[in-house]
């Protein structure tokens, strides 16, 4: 097999049946396989996926306290700017077109870990970029691990279904998970330690790095505005942390082909280009399933991204030394000449 095909730990119902299609498990499947995964007591493997819902739990008590005890029309419409556009951007930013896709490269390391820790610290680089290379490469097909054929429920619990790395990688295909993560700045594992905790990242790495993230954030936020404002931008990352596992659910058209001629060109999967994550986070989704290593995936004027704000600017004042850019592309071999045909 090759090796994207082995590098996710395959649920236990299966990605596909013997006829090459798309399993789609039952509600109960689902959740039966979330709540195996979780379970530290099975296995201390598990503990990656343990974390990424611990670290909702944790912040659910900021979203109670927003609501019965510093509700203000004002820090409504401050949290809901955070978690909109800059969690969304620097999850476009960094997660995205850096740690997957390589779209441009930092000038030294000052410069990566600003840009990694300029938000609320909630998804770590190790679930969302091994995945997010094979759902490039089996986009709503059998093995993408979040296929919105399968439904809203497989997508938005996918982070511990379908994402995590497979527990046992050779050490050769682990050198090449590993390596997939490598300019991210996170420690790697060595074959001996995955072996162990099942994992790219190590457990009390990836813990203090998370704790002393948000250490960081409460206490500028509570020296800008308080317990209200540090209260009212934890519970919008929290908000933020759930409407990201319900993206590529609305991103591939739930499941159905929603592409429009003359707006969404790539036709080998079922992305959309939409309005509102497109300009919130700079993601034009169909517009990056075309041009995938593109620092910038607005391309049309109308196609505002702020995610490409922020890398250009880096750019100009040195902290980033080279970007790819495929709007000249975009407009050469798609935009321009659809325009001509439509004439």
């Amino acid at each position: 097999m090759a090796f994207i095909d082995i590098i996710l730990k395959e649920p236990s119902y299966g990605w596909q049946d013997d006829q090459g299609n798309l399993i789609k498990p039952s509600v109960g499947q689902i959740f039966s396989e979330f709540f195996s995964r979780i379970n530290i007591f099975k296995t201390r493997k598990n503990w990656l996926s343990l974390l990424s819902w611990t670290s909702l739990a944790l912040l659910s008590p900021f979203v109670f306290l927003f609501i019965f005890k510093y509700f203000t029309w004002p820090l409504l419409i401050i949290g809901f700017v955070y978690s909109m556009v800059f969690m969304g951007t620097h999850g476009t930013i960094w997660y995205h077109r850096y740690c997957t896709h390589n779209a441009y490269v930092f000038r030294n390391n000052f410069w990566r870990f600003i840009t990694q820790n300029l938000m609320i610290k909630l998804v770590p680089e190790e679930i969302y970029v091994i995945s997010h290379h094979v759902h490039h490469t089996k986009s709503d097909e059998p093995g993408d691990p979040y296929n919105t054929k399968a439904g809203w429920l497989y997508c938005f619990l996918a982070d511990v279904n379908h994402q995590p790395i497979a527990h046992d990688l050779s050490e050769k295909d682990y050198a090449g998970v590993s390596g997939l993560l490598q300019h991210t700045g996170i420690k790697c594992n060595s074959y001996a330690e995955y072996q162990k905790w099942g994992t790219v990242a190590h457990p009390v790495n990836t813990i203090i790095t998370m704790v002393l993230n948000w250490a960081f954030w409460y206490t500028a936020f509570y020296l800008i505005g308080g317990h209200a404002l540090a209260t009212t931008l934890f519970a919008g990352a929290l908000i933020w942390a759930f409407g990201v596992r319900t993206f590529n659910y609305e991103g591939h058209g739930k499941g159905k082909d929603k592409r429009q001629d003359g707006v969404d060109f790539d036709r080998k999967n079922l992305s959309i280009n939409q309005y509102w994550p497109g300009i919130v986070a700079g993601e034009w989704h169909n517009n990056h399933h075309l041009f995938p290593r593109s620092a910038r995936a607005g391309f049309l004027k109308h196609q505002i991204d702020f995610a490409w704000c922020y890398i250009y600017l880096l750019y100009l004042i040195g902290g980033v030394t080279s970007y790819n850019d495929s709007k000249k592309q975009f407009y050469d071999n798609y935009y321009i000449p659809y325009q001509n045909a439509a004439r």
